[in-house]
């Protein structure tokens, strides 16, 4: 069986390099891009600690989803990448990169970093760093 890299995409512009630096320097893999709806992102019930966002929401981040997909695909298709698939998961991001990589098979975690330093990133965190922290697979960060 040839590696299989998973490959987290958001529509950043780093993201897309994490694609296009896989398609580039592993044409044999299996490629794997994952996007990761976030229900934070949508807001929390007042009732509950359980995320509560509307079938519209959910349809509209999931139709984004499959568009980035198409267009990653297509990317990797013309560059000679054979096997790519797509999954879509609902959570939260760092903890549903890390639970896939180690429940799927995977060799390799590549993707994109924002690049933030001092106070943003204390604030917002960082996917990236969190992802390399947790991991049981190499990840490679491309900036």
């Amino acid at each position: 069986m040839g590696k299989r890299i998973l490959v987290p995409v958001d529509g950043s512009d780093q993201a897309k390099a994490a694609s296009e630096f896989v398609v580039d320097n592993y044409p044999d893999a299996t490629v794997v891009l994952l996007h990761v709806i976030n229900p934070a992102e949508a807001g929390y019930s007042a009732q509950a600690s359980v995320p509560s966002f509307s079938e519209e929401w959910y349809q509209q981040k999931k139709a984004a989803a499959e568009s980035l997909f198409d267009d990653l695909e297509a990317a990797a298709h013309d560059a000679g990448v054979e096997t790519v698939e797509r999954v879509l998961e609902v959570g939260r991001p760092t903890q549903t990169i890390v639970d896939y990589a180690d429940d799927h098979d995977i060799d390799q975690i590549v993707m994109g970093s924002h690049g933030r330093s001092g106070v943003s990133r204390i604030l917002l965190g960082s996917v990236a760093e969190t992802v390399v922290r947790r991991a049981t697979v190499p990840v490679t960060v491309i900036r």
